[in-house]
């Protein structure tokens, strides 16, 4: 533990984990916010999907731009100018007055978040070279507090005030993380040398040829089945526990605050699985556990079995600490920001599809259904598994 925070590690370690905290605990207060927008905008669950479609579609296609930006002009920029665009465009959320620009806000808010995704990864993976899993696994930790915190937060905020208060007061927390980061992080962590300081033909085939590696397109595949998985069910869980399990606006933010409070013990968990074991031993049995307590989530009655259930449903928290360092480090470092960037924007816009389709299977009365369809999602990934070659240094 000493080696691991020693060199000023430590200190890059919180700054991003603090950033991480708001960029995705925000983003996850919008599910526990859902019931006052509709009522505010009068969105049924299909258009109610389809804001949280826009904050997570825009946020899909900032990945790209992310990955070329950090290997252009470097990881610590980025992630500064991430925070400062996630601050002016939340505030622009909070004081919207009507739908249209509510989606397009929080479409902008999505994009701001974007550029902090891939800068983090690249950061953590030079930062703690031999240890990027367990890096990022803390980092995601510190999301999952957010995750516990903000939207518990937001809930309290709108229900004692508005929901717009959840929003704002989030702005100045943004501000003084980019402060922090801009004297912690290092404006660049990688080399010197970028793949992408010019673009040429070249340029691009050398891309390309990494992006059909056998390992890069499996692991893609396996990221899209779950990242969908991860939407779809986040998205509308506090919905679901109200309108088809009848519990209470609270009891459901609670039980969704402390589906991302196991997060806090699962991510680590399952980064040190990935840096003991590799991917082929350590993600088929966290997707197993997935499996099952999808398939359990419709047949469970009652307050302490859907507390039961919800805990065990947190292991769909644990997938990404084992496939986005393998992903990570399957790039060379020249390419690590725009091959992973690349990869991110492919998976998370198809993956940005699901609130609006699980919405819409909602509407028509196939809740429960749905649940399980997102399962036999992840049996497919589970399969895919047997096919990820191991890395050098696995």
């Amino acid at each position: 533990m000493r080696s691991f925070l020693t060199d000023g590690r430590g200190d890059i370690l919180v700054a991003v984990a603090a950033g991480w905290f708001l960029s995705i605990g925000v983003r996850l207060a919008y599910p526990v916010l859902l019931p006052y927008l509709r009522e505010s905008y009068g969105l049924d669950l299909t258009t109610a999907g389809l804001l949280l479609t826009a904050l997570w579609l825009c946020y899909a296609l900032g990945q790209l731009p992310s990955g070329l930006l950090a290997d252009r002009f470097g990881e610590g920029n980025v992630l500064v100018a991430s925070t400062l665009l996630s601050a002016v465009t939340l505030g622009l959320v909070a004081v919207a007055g009507s739908a249209p620009v509510v989606y397009l806000a929080t479409g902008a808010f999505g994009f701001g978040t974007a550029l902090y995704g891939v800068a983090r990864f690249t950061t953590l993976s030079d930062v703690y070279p031999d240890n990027d899993g367990t890096a990022i696994g803390v980092t995601m930790a510190a999301g999952q507090v957010g995750n516990t915190l903000l939207p518990l937060a937001a809930g309290g905020i709108a229900s004692a005030f508005a929901w717009q208060y959840g929003f704002g007061l989030a702005v100045p927390a943004f501000a003084l993380v980019a402060v922090g980061l801009w004297f912690v992080v290092p404006a660049r962590t990688s080399g010197a040398t970028s793949a992408v300081d010019s673009v040429s033909l070249e340029t691009v085939r050398y891309v390309l040829s990494e992006l059909r590696r056998p390992e890069i397109v499996t692991v893609t595949a396996i990221q899209i089945l779950t990242y969908c998985v991860w939407q779809a069910f986040t998205g509308f869980y506090p919905t679901y526990l109200i309108q088809i399990k009848g519990v209470s606006q609270g009891v459901a933010t609670g039980l969704f605050s402390a589906f991302f409070a196991m997060g806090i013990l699962v991510q680590p968990l399952t980064g040190q699985l990935y840096d003991r074991f590799g991917i082929r031993k350590s993600l088929p049995p966290v997707l197993g556990v997935v499996v099952v307590s999808l398939v359990a989530l419709p047949v469970l009655e009652g307050f302490w079995p859907i507390v039961v259930g919800t805990v065990f449903l947190s292991s769909i928290l644990g997938y990404g600490t084992i496939t986005l360092p393998y992903m990570t480090s399957a790039f060379p470092s020249d390419m690590q920001g725009t091959g992973l960037g690349f990869l991110r924007t492919v998976y998370m816009t198809i993956g940005a599809v699901s609130p609006v389709a699980f919405g819409a299977l909602a509407d028509r009365g196939y809740f429960d259904e749905a649940y399980l369809a997102l399962a036999g999602l992840v049996v497919v990934a589970v399969g895919l598994t047997w096919w990820l070659p191991p890395l050098a240094e696995e």
